[in-house]
């Protein structure tokens, strides 16, 4: 079983599935996560939103704050992961 398999773990991502609205979930992961941990997600998705689109380092650096250490994280998740940027991405197109 991998790290993210969990019965606990699968709880959270099916409530998560289960909303209905943006304030729903706005609500859930105010409660759930601090201010911070919202801000780097969003951060991490637009990086990888960004480097989808052949951006460089330099220019997402300088529009999300990003360190190039968290970029470089991204790529190489977007590179080597489990295609969930990917998947995310697809989902931010439809």
């Amino acid at each position: 079983m991998n790290k993210i398999q969990k019965p606990e773990i699968d709880r959270l991502f099916d409530t998560i599935l289960k909303f209905s609205s943006l304030d729903e979930c706005r609500s859930f992961f105010e409660d759930i996560c601090t201010i911070k941990e919202i801000q780097d997600m969003s951060q991490r998705l637009e990086v990888a939103r960004m480097l989808n689109k052949n951006k460089s380092y330099a220019e997402i650096s300088k529009e999300t704050g990003a360190s190039t250490a968290t970029i470089s994280r991204v790529n190489k998740c977007l590179v080597y992961g489990s295609d969930g940027y990917k998947r995310a991405l697809d989902k931010m197109e439809d």
